[in-house]
């Protein structure tokens, strides 16, 4: 297999090209070279070279021919799937899950385990275990793969794969300097190219690449109320250094002068990254028995073992401690929201990374609260949408940012 450079981060025009002569073709095929010429503004005889080449490393094939208005029939062309294959990990407020995804974002296989405890070598054994796991019950396609991606949270150091990772020393959180090199260890250990990403992003430029309107180019990607993916203009934004999507600033030393009533705390502030609903929710059930106790019925859980997911389970059930938290939660993630659509004008804002298991009501709520703070003329064509990838979308998102190198460098 061909070394694919995961290193560089600018793609050549060239290389831009083949992406978004694929990329037509993944989305819009079988489709013919006169409309890929249209689609993109670029004449035939160009768009012809390319899919040549393509059609030469069994990237893309042609198909049945199209029906004509008059004289010869044009010939149809569609990106082969099965030329490749990609795995991609992701991890999300519940768990971490592994994928198996062809050229066409199709998922092959799935694994997936519940969301490791916050330490990095669980973390990173947790990762490299489903990997395995995924090789285990896909050897057949094992010698088409073609890289692994993973999407990952903290601040990931482009150079060497390195992370700063979010730890919790006590009541405060800092950043601790992750010396484990992550990226080396899968490549030695797997024999195949990794690409390292921060979760957000990764999940930004999933939904882009494999769910939202081709005419969506300014996305912000929500993973809960702790980062952000950014894509600018059609291209993923991660600023100088790589680090850019973190919403909030934040000081141990200073964190008990730096703080409001409204919320528990300002938008500015760091969060949970379940935006606090499972610690409100326990402190209420603390303090009133007989709404515990009708809590528990509900959920079939406990005091220690309440989670995101049994508040959801409430919520729906219509228990008035989940809602009013849920309420509460939605309108902090909206003022958050509006100060982001503020400062980017999106076309669209994707919350996820667990949150859209929530429901309606609660995106109605973030929708409306954006809508009362930010400015008028900023969301009068804004969509606020829940990730279509759902739990995947981190793992999906890692993949596609792989397959976007591969389809690049045309191995």
């Amino acid at each position: 297999m061909r070394s694919i450079d995961f290193k560089r981060e600018e793609l050549t025009e060239k290389e831009k090209r083949n992406v978004d002569i694929l990329e037509i073709l993944r989305k819009l095929g079988p489709i013919s070279r006169p409309d890929i010429s249209k689609e993109m503004g670029i004449n035939v005889v160009t768009i012809s070279n390319y899919i040549d080449e393509f059609i030469k490393h069994n990237l893309v094939f042609e198909k049945e021919l199209d029906v004509s208005e008059g004289g010869r029939r044009p010939t149809l062309l569609d990106l082969n799937p099965r030329a490749g294959y990609v795995i991609g990990v992701g991890l999300n407020l519940m768990n971490m899950v592994g994928l198996l995804v062809d050229l066409k974002g199709n998922i092959i296989t799935k694994t997936q385990l519940p969301r490791p405890q916050t330490s990095v070598k669980e973390m990173t054994e947790c990762l490299l275990e489903i990997i395995r796991e995924i090789l285990r019950r896909s050897k057949e396609f094992t010698p088409g793969i073609k890289g692994v991606g993973i999407g990952i949270a903290g601040l990931v150091n482009k150079a060497d794969g390195s992370i700063h990772w979010p730890q919790k020393m006590d009541h405060y959180y800092t950043y601790a300097s992750v010396d484990l090199p992550l990226k080396e260890l899968i490549e030695k250990e797997f024999n195949m190219p990794a690409l390292i990403e921060n979760d957000a992003t990764s999940a930004c430029f999933g939904e882009h690449w494999l769910d939202l309107d081709r005419g969506y180019k300014n996305v912000v990607y929500m993973f809960s109320g702790v980062g952000c993916g950014i894509m600018i203009n059609g291209e993923i934004y991660t600023g100088s250094s790589g680090y850019a999507g973190e919403v909030s600033i934040y000081n141990f030393k200073e964190q008990d002068l730096f703080n409001c009533q409204a919320a528990n705390g300002c938008f500015i502030k760091r969060w949970e990254m379940d935006l606090g609903i499972v610690n409100s929710v326990k402190k209420a059930l603390a303090q009133n028995k007989e709404m515990a106790e009708k809590f528990f019925n509900l959920t079939s859980q406990t005091m220690e073992t309440v989670d995101l997911k049994a508040v959801f389970v409430a919520a729906r059930a219509n228990d008035p401690l989940a809602v009013e938290t849920l309420d509460a939660a939605a309108k902090r993630l909206g003022v958050k929201i509006a100060q982001l659509v503020n400062l980017l004008n999106p076309q669209v804002v994707v919350i996820g990374g667990g949150l859209e298991e929530a429901g309606d009501v609660f995106l109605n709520k973030v929708n409306a609260t954006v809508k009362e703070w930010a400015f008028r003329e900023v969301t009068e064509d804004l969509k606020i949408t829940y990730s279509q990838l759902r739990e995947n979308a981190v793992a999906l998102g890692a993949a596609s940012l792989v397959m976007q190198r591969l389809f690049a460098q045309v191995w």
